[in-house]
């Protein structure tokens, strides 16, 4: 994964997976593991992705402090943490996704759709006043969109002039989150 996230799909060779993973470069260990590299990439991405399940489901996170505030703090750390932990999956799905759209359109999918919408679920049981379902995504997709970013520019781009450090960005986060949670976000 880190040679494909480094290098890309087409730029990471066998011959370096191999070396890479202990295997004799060039012998064709890998094919008695995996039918193509193609194949290999898939299980690449499934390991990280079944590693991320504790991050789709945030209401595994904690157990309902009872602290708003407090489960926003640890969610916005547990978050950034999973991410700077797959910058190389990063990676591989923002370059190579127009090469392998079957593949990892559905880890995108997987892995933000699902994370997004258990959070506007999570959010929508725990504001104090009732929030419509459209409300609690929209503020899931700017919450932890903004996370996102930080990690992607950072991480993934490799602009250091905008990063933030993680003690600034929580709190800041978690006021704009709790914001938006109490504002204008009333059903009926």
């Amino acid at each position: 994964m880190r040679l494909f996230g480094e290098k890309g799909y087409k730029g990471a060779s066998i011959t370096q997976i191999e070396a890479a993973a202990g295997l004799s470069p060039g012998a064709g260990g890998i094919y008695r593991h995996f039918a193509s590299k193609e194949e290999l990439l898939a299980a690449g991405v499934r390991r990280h992705l079944e590693r991320l399940d504790a991050l789709r489901d945030v209401r595994q996170v904690f157990n309902n402090f009872g602290d708003l505030r407090a489960e926003l703090s640890i969610t916005a750390r547990y978050f950034l943490t999973e991410l700077d932990s797959q910058t190389e999956l990063l990676r591989i799905l923002v370059s190579e996704r127009r090469q392998q759209p079957k593949l990892l359109n559905e880890a995108v999918e997987e892995l933000f759709a699902s994370t997004y919408e258990r959070f506007a679920e999570w959010l929508c049981q725990v504001a104090e006043s009732d929030i419509s379902e459209e409300r609690a995504r929209t503020i899931a997709m700017l919450s932890l969109g903004s996370l996102l970013s930080s990690r992607l520019l950072r991480n993934v781009i490799g602009v250091e002039s905008l990063s933030v450090d993680d003690d600034s960005i929580v709190p800041t986060w978690v006021d704009m989150v709790v914001s938006l949670i109490q504002s204008h976000g009333t059903k009926g």
